[in-house]
Parts: C-alpha cells; structure tokens; sequence
C-alpha cells in the first residue's frame, strides 16, 4: 500500500516546499525527532499504529499550512477525526518540547542585542457596512382592515 509520503518523497526541494511547508531537510530533521519520542512511547510494545511517522508528520504540517478540519485529514489519511486530532497534537507536542522547533521565550527575546519592530494595527475603529434604510425596503404596518383566516370547515359543521 502506498502511502501520501511516498507520492510526494521524489519531488524537488521547491515543490516538496510548496506541498508542505518545510524544506525537505527541515522535514528529515523533524522525523528524526519524532523517530526518538515513538521509540520511547511505544518501548513496551503495544498495536501497531495504523500511519506511518512520515504520514503522521505530513497530515500535521497539512493541518498547520492549510488549516483543514479534522474531519478532512480524518478522510484522507483513514483515520478517525479523533485520531486525527491526537496525531496532530502529539507531532506538535513533540515538536515544541524539542530545542530546534521551540520558539526563545519572553526573558530571551529582551536579553537579545536583536531589535525588533513592532507593528499593530487597530481594527477596532473600522466602520461595519450595514444597508441603508429606505422607506421602500420597510414592510408596512399591519393594517386592521385586513381579513381573519376563515374558520375551518371542520370547526363550522361542528358548530351546526
């Protein structure tokens, strides 16, 4: 059985990048990562996972470049969505815990001779774009001439 990784492994560097995000080193670094935490999450055995690691790492960086549903990786990669939502979690999990993907704190960041430039932008002023209301666009009042539903020809041959 073939898997997504396996269709997209013979690509060059630009499009294999384009696809998921990463360069194909960045992505080799990534698994070797993954590669370590599954050997000590599954040291003591137990059922064999139904994705491959490459696979695993791919529906993630799939979830993260495109932001698709659960419920979507669920259904490419023959999953459940709750799988899907776990898999993800535990490559983004285990990706942040290593030093190379995690990003320098607060204290780090102010210790740094590095300037950064700061920009924010306020939306809160931005107008919201309603209709305008016109005499034309209104329903008129109910008028009290208007007639009362007809009594029901079930209801007048009780009556009788």
């Amino acid at each position: 059985m073939t898997t997504k990784y396996d269709k997209i492994k013979g690509l060059s560097p630009g499009p294999f990048r384009r696809l998921t995000g990463v360069k194909p080193a960045v992505f080799e670094t990534m698994l070797v990562i993954l590669r370590r935490a599954d050997k000590k999450k599954h040291k003591r055995g137990g059922p064999k996972p139904k994705l491959i690691l490459e696979d695993k790492l791919l529906m993630a960086l799939e979830y993260l470049r495109e932001y698709r549903t659960y419920f979507h990786l669920s259904r490419d990669y023959g999953l459940s969505e709750s799988n899907a939502y776990k898999t993800c979690r535990w490559v983004e999990d285990t990706l942040i815990k290593d030093k190379k993907f995690a990003l320098p704190g607060r204290k780090a960041l102010q210790k740094s001779d590095i300037e950064y430039e700061v920009v924010l932008i306020d939306a809160s002023e931005s107008p919201i774009e309603r209709p305008k209301k016109s005499n034309e666009d209104t329903t008129p009042a109910k008028r009290n001439d208007t007639p009362l539903k007809a009594k029901s020809s079930s209801a007048s041959a009780q009556g009788e």
